[in-house]
């Protein structure tokens, strides 16, 4: 079973009138699958309390920028970090750059839109892909 590795920021986590918060319908979706989940951020310190990333309802994994996901030393260090291969995990991101970096180091990524929100196409990844 493939671990899920989820976008944190303007993915799992939004901004609302409320700051930043769990963005419920992904996290319900999400509890339908059984896999692990580990959500992946660049998020430093500060970032982190800003972000809620401390009232995570799965693992959370940062380099605190050091380097960004748009550089594939993230993933591979990730990667490292866990004990996981490539083709052990699924992804989805929302930049576009950090997309193809993930890919560029063999992961399996989706593209996700925030401006959108497509909930089901994203569940579709997954159900073919886990």
């Amino acid at each position: 079973m493939k671990t899920i590795l989820v976008d944190a920021v303007d993915a799992f986590v939004v901004e609302t009138e409320n700051g930043f918060e769990i963005f419920e319908p992904m996290r319900k979706m999400l509890d339908e699958f059984p896999n692990r989940k580990i959500i992946l951020t660049g998020a430093n310190n500060e970032q982190f309390k800003k972000f809620c990333l401390d009232k995570m309802p799965y693992e959370v994994f940062t380099l605190k920028h050091n380097p960004e996901k748009t550089d594939p030393k993230y993933y591979e260090t990730m990667l490292k970090n866990f004990d996981l291969k490539p083709e052990d995990v699924v992804y989805f991101e929302h930049n576009p750059e950090a997309v193809k970096s993930a890919q560029s180091v063999g992961i399996k990524t989706h593209f996700w839109d925030n401006e959108k929100r497509p909930l089901r196409e994203l569940a579709i990844f997954l159900e073919h892909n886990t």
